[in-house]
């Protein structure tokens, strides 16, 4: 895939099961982080906060990941996390079958904590 230039775009560009994969964990980011701007960084969307990366998700040919750009956040969620297919900063999961939301919604929460936290230094 070219690289996109929008979120819309890069979306658009999708088949239509991976588009309804990444709709819905791109759904319950935008519950989790209602301020976070949505960006296009690395090649894929995402969402970034005070000017730092938030998180990105992607689809690929046989899977869509999720990367909450924190190690400590993976490490925070690992026991929620068995069961997915995850290495450093990334989590994969099948097309069509997304991220339970309230899983999106601890992790996006869970970075949020980091920035603000960074913010107050």
């Amino acid at each position: 895939m070219d690289e996109a230039k929008s979120v819309e775009g890069y979306l658009a560009a999708l088949p239509d099961d991976s588009r309804g994969t990444l709709e819905k964990v791109r759904q319950a980011i935008k519950v989790a982080a209602p301020d976070a701007t949505e960006k296009i960084g690395y090649g894929m969307p995402g969402f970034s906060l005070d000017g730092r990366y938030l998180v990105y998700y992607a689809a690929f040919k046989d899977h869509c990941s999720f990367f909450p750009a924190s190690n400590g956040v993976m490490e925070e969620f690992a026991e929620e996390l068995e069961g997915y297919d995850v290495s450093k900063g990334t989590i994969r999961f099948p097309i069509g079958k997304p991220l339970p939301a309230t899983l999106v919604k601890k992790l996006v929460k869970a970075r949020v904590r980091e920035i603000e936290a960074l913010r107050k230094r």
